[in-house]
């Protein structure tokens, strides 16, 4: 439908409509001047039959000039105005489009420009393109279409279709797939590394329980002690895992939802820090709240996993000598939370990453304490839900602090 509507737009009617209104109102005004012409040559004694056979020529070459009687000459279709219709048609459009004219880009619209840089209208389309899946498509008759990974840079994806438009030209159409070749790299490398991350436990737990059941009473009661503490804790990993995996499905799934209730954060976050203490004793935290910090529009069971997820981290992977500290004040634009430990610190490089599923600075280490690798993933996706801005900010050897600015509800908009 669209290269029909391309090639109905190069057989420009309008233009052929203007030039027939204009030579009809050429054409009697010919006529006068064939007749005033033939008369001054008889007039100065010219032969009857030369003025004649003059007057008959020009007559019958204007009246034959486009085969019918009062009409012009159908307006050839040149190279040149049929490029200029191409490139006003497909300028607008916001896939990226290249005319070609035999193997030459003779129009690229402005998407097509971005993508493969200013210079390529008017380069040849092998040399613009410089991909043999590409090329390939450009040594096709008729229609066709190809799938060409690598075409603008290492994890690209584009889909092209060549269109034939009459004569030499065809339309090539790219279509950029890259962001759904992420996506779905994406949730293939989550389900390898959820497949991943719940076999290792399980495999712990059959392992001991087929050396229980092999045993039976020949094994000593310390053992036996051991191996049911190891399966109790693997059995404890897996369960958390799973209740990470199900909150950030959750939390996943209502990120379009905005929340409405309101939230008082500083009677939030002092009964998280409550229930914490209790477990970590009161040496470890230390809390710090502002005064008027406003109320937050949000989901109250999710900010608290937020709090928790933050000061769980803080507990597991800072200095068990000194505090964690968490405050909250007011922002800018509402409550601030900051959440800071003297641990070993993140290294610069990991940073951009650590809000990835299942990504981890130091797997056995993290293993070790506990974690699943979920819990900024999660932190990151309730923060997004209610549009808070999160920064994580670490220094090696010194900590790392992370901070979360809210929106309070009385500037909060839908």
């Amino acid at each position: 439908g669209f290269t029909e509507t391309l090639t109905d737009k190069v057989t420009l009617p309008h233009v052929q409509r203007d030039l027939q209104r204009l030579l009809v109102t050429i054409k009697p005004l010919s006529l006068v001047i064939l007749l005033l012409g033939c008369g001054i040559l008889a007039a100065s004694g010219a032969d009857l039959w030369l003025v004649l056979a003059l007057g008959v020529a020009w007559g019958g070459t204007l009246m034959l000039s486009n085969g019918e009687p009062g009409l012009p000459a159908r307006a050839d279709k040149s190279d040149a105005v049929r490029h200029e219709v191409f490139a006003e048609v497909i300028e607008r459009l916001h896939v990226p489009l290249m005319l070609l004219d035999g193997e030459r880009v003779a129009v690229a619209n402005r998407p097509a420009r971005e993508a493969f840089g200013q210079h390529v209208q008017g380069q040849d389309a092998r040399i613009a393109l410089r991909h043999p899946d590409a090329i390939a498509l450009l040594d096709s008759e008729g229609e066709a279409t190809t799938v060409v990974p690598r075409l603008t840079g290492p994890r690209s994806v584009w889909d092209l279709q060549l269109f034939p438009v009459g004569g030499k030209l065809r339309l090539l159409e790219l279509v950029d797939r890259t962001a759904e070749a992420d996506i779905s790299r994406a949730h293939t490398d989550f389900v390898a590394n959820a497949s991943h991350e719940l076999r290792t436990p399980l495999a712990s737990i059959i392992g001991y329980v087929e050396t229980l059941s092999d045993a039976g009473a020949k094994l000593p009661e310390t053992d036996r002690a051991r191996f049911l503490d190891t399966i109790g804790r693997e059995a404890s990993r897996m369960e958390t895992l799973i209740s990470d995996l199900m909150s950030l499905s959750r939390i996943e799934a209502e990120k379009h939802d905005q929340p409405e209730d309101e939230i008082d954060l500083s009677s939030l976050l002092s009964s998280v820090v409550q229930d914490v203490t209790k477990v970590h004793g009161g040496g470890r935290l230390r809390l710090v709240v502002g005064p008027d910090v406003p109320a937050v529009r949000g989901d109250r069971a999710q900010i608290e996993q937020l709090i928790r997820n933050l000061v769980d981290n803080a507990l597991k992977y800072g200095d068990d000598a000194a505090a964690v500290e968490v405050v909250l004040a007011q922002g800018p634009v509402g409550p601030t939370l900051i959440v800071s430990d003297k641990g070993p610190g993140i290294p610069a490089e990991h940073l951009p990453h650590v809000t990835r599923r299942f990504y981890r600075t130091d797997p056995g280490r993290s293993r070790a304490a506990g974690g699943t690798g979920l819990g900024l993933a999660i932190v990151k996706h309730i923060a997004e839900r209610h549009r808070a801005q999160l920064d994580i900010h670490s220094i090696e050897g010194q900590g790392t602090q992370v901070t979360l600015a809210f929106r309070a509800t009385s500037r909060d908009v839908s």
